[in-house]
C-alpha cells in the first residue's frame, strides 16, 4: 500500500489518501476524506493515512477482513508495531533484547486514528460489533454543559479507545538566549532575522508566522492578531479563533527596516515571501524555511527547531511568574489543560530557586 497526497478538485484543498491494488482503500478515503472536510489540518491528515496503512498492512498480513477482527487483534497489531520492518513478517526471529521499533507514544497516536476510523464507521450505519473500541459507563456531567449531541445517548455506555500504551511524559526542549542570539546573528537577510524575532517575542506557530499578512501586525498598538485564514503557501493557523498578542517596540522596528531595506515595493499582501528564490515576490513557505533551518545548525551549531521557539516563548513566560490562564491565551490553547499538560512541569534548576528562595538547600539547618 502507498500513501499519496490528493489536491480537492472543487476547493483545491490538500489532502491524502491510502492506495491498494485495485486504488484507494474505501474505508480509509472515506475518513480521511471526512477529516479534510471538518478541516483537520493536512499534517494530521498524512499522519493518519500513514497510520491506517499500517493497520491495513497488519490485516493483510495476518487475513483479517477489517470489519471482523477483535480486541486481541488490536493487542496484536501493538506487538507488531513494535517489531522492525524486517521482523514483522515472521520471517526473521526477533530476540527478546531487540529495540521496539515504534515508541509508545507512536503508537498510541495510530492507535487512535484506527479508533476514529472505526468510530467514524459505526457512526455511518457500518456493522462493527464492538471491535476496537470498548463500552464503558457514561461520564456523569456535573455542570449543566453537555457535549454537542449528548441527547442522542440517553445515558447509554459510550464507545472508547480500548487499548493505550503508557509513554513517558516529554519535556519541552528549549533555547537559551545565547542560542536565540546566535541564530540572529548568523541571519544574512533582515527577513530571516524577523522570523526568529517574531517567534522568540510572541512564541506564534511557524505556520501562522507564515500566513501573516501585513494588516495583522498593527505597530502603533504593539498588537501582532493571529486570523486563520487560507493561505496560498499552505501555512495554517492551528487555533480556529483570532488571537491578538503583544509585541515588542524592537520587533516593530526590525519589521519596518525590513520592510525598507528588502521588501521595498513589492505588491503582496504576505509579511514573509520570497526575495532571493523562485518564484520571486510568492509567500515563503514551509521548504524554503526548513532550509534556513538547516543552513542555521551549521553555521551557529545549535540544534534548534522552530517549534523550540514557541516552548521557549511559553517557559520564560511561566519562570516570569505569568498566569498560566494568561499564557494559555496567548498560546492560542483550546483549554488551559492543554498549556498545563506541556509546561506544568519544574526543571531541575526551576525547583532548585524555589527552594533556595524558601529558604532551604543553606546547610544551616543542621550540622553534618
Amino acid at each position: 500500500m502507498l500513501v499519496q497526497r490528493v489536491v480537492m478538485p472543487v476547493s483545491s484543498v490538500e489532502s491524502w489518501t491510502v492506495l491498494g491494488d485495485g486504488g484507494p482503500v474505501e474505508p480509509i478515503e472515506r475518513y480521511l476524506a471526512y477529516l479534510t472536510d471538518i478541516e483537520r489540518s493536512p499534517n494530521t491528515v498524512k499522519a493518519y493515512a500513514h497510520d491506517l496503512k499500517d493497520w491495513f498492512g497488519f490485516l493483510g498480513v495476518r487475513g483479517l477482513d477489517w470489519r471482523e477482527v477483535r480486541l486481541e487483534d488490536l493487542g496484536e497489531f501493538v506487538a507488531w508495531l513494535r517489531l522492525p520492518p524486517a521482523g514483522r513478517s515472521g520471517g526473521v526471529a526477533m530476540l527478546p533484547s531487540a529495540e521496539h521499533h515504534c515508541s509508545a507514544g507512536t503508537v498510541n497516536r495510530k492507535l487512535s486514528a484506527v479508533s476514529g476510523l472505526y468510530t467514524f464507521h459505526a457512526r455511518h450505519g457500518v456493522d462493527l460489533g464492538e471491535l476496537v473500541t470498548e463500552l464503558q459507563p457514561a461520564r456523569r456531567w456535573r455542570s449543566g454543559w453537555k457535549p454537542f449531541l449528548y441527547h442522542l445517548s440517553s445515558g447509554e455506555p459510550e464507545r472508547r479507545r480500548a487499548i493505550k500504551l503508557k509513554a513517558a511524559r516529554k519535556q519541552p526542549t528549549i533555547l537559551t538566549a545565547r542560542q536565540v542570539q546566535a541564530t540572529l546573528d548568523a541571519c544574512t537577510h533582515l527577513r530571516d532575522r524577523l522570523l526568529w524575532a517574531l517567534l522568540w517575542d510572541t512564541g506564534i506557530r511557524i505556520g501562522e508566522a507564515l500566513g501573516l499578512r501585513h494588516e495583522d501586525l498593527a505597530a502603533a498598538e504593539g498588537e501582532l492578531t493571529i486570523t486563520p485564514r487560507a493561505n496560498d503557501n499552505g501555512a495554517r493557523a492551528k487555533s480556529p479563533t483570532p488571537r491578538t498578542i503583544p509585541v515588542s517596540p524592537e520587533v516593530v522596528r526590525l519589521y519596518a527596516d525590513y520592510l525598507h531595506n528588502e521588501y521595498g515595493d513589492l505588491d503582496s499582501d504576505y509579511v514573509f515571501v520570497n526575495l532571493w528564490g523562485q518564484p520571486f515576490g510568492r509567500p515563503w513557505g514551509y521548504p524554503a524555511v526548513y532550509d534556513l533551518v538547516l543552513r542555521l545548525r551549521r553555521i551557529t551549531g545549535v540544534e534548534f527547531d522552530p517549534h523550540w521557539y514557541r516552548h521557549t516563548y511559553a517557559t520564560r513566560l511561566l519562570r516570569k511568574g505569568t498566569p498560566i490562564e494568561v499564557v494559555s491565551t496567548l498560546l492560542g490553547h483550546s483549554s488551559i489543560a492543554t498549556t498545563m499538560d506541556v509546561y506544568g512541569h519544574l526543571s531541575v534548576e526551576d525547583a532548585r530557586r524555589a527552594l533556595e528562595a524558601a529558604g532551604f538547600l543553606t546547610g544551616q539547618e543542621v550540622r553534618w
